[in-house]
């Protein structure tokens, strides 16, 4: 009985996480492409065989999105988002044989430089693994990365 409570308190949770619904959906299609494939690819072919899968759910992806960093109003750089599913959630991945928090502070950062507030750090190591980042809007900072001015 223990155990069923868990279970069900694990889910309720999970649903009141922000974007919980899509987040769970990629997760389950990180899993699946996981176990498909298993480990040892480049990451072009996760993302490939990702996006496939999350489109076969219904999702809308934007695969290798380009998205501009600005500081002080100047444009200082850009990068591509591996995956942006729905507009409000970015994917970035991973085959290493561990995450590392250079991982995770890459995501944040990604993050900080949008306005989208969800993220996933996914790896196709030798385990799987997943990380799941929240930086919500309102605590970004606006002078240290100007959104699209």
């Amino acid at each position: 009985m223990t155990r069923i409570v868990k279970y069900f308190s694990f889910w309720y949770f999970m649903d009141n996480l922000k974007h919980s619904d899509i987040t769970s959906k990629i997760i389950k299609g990180f899993y699946k492409v996981y176990n498909t494939l298993g480990y040892g690819f480049l990451e072009k072919v996760y993302e490939n065989a990702l996006a496939l899968e999350i489109e076969e759910m219904g999702l809308s992806v934007s695969r290798q999105q380009p998205i501009k960093v600005f500081y002080n109003g100047k444009e200082v750089g850009d990068y591509f988002a591996d995956l942006v599913i729905e507009g409000c959630v970015i994917i970035e991945l991973k085959s290493v044989e561990k995450l590392a928090e250079i991982h995770e502070a890459q995501l944040l950062n990604y993050l900080k430089a949008t306005e989208i507030e969800v993220g996933l750090l996914l790896n196709f190591g030798t385990k799987a693994e997943y990380k799941r980042k929240v930086f919500d809007n309102n605590r970004k900072n606006i002078v240290d990365f100007l959104l699209n001015p």
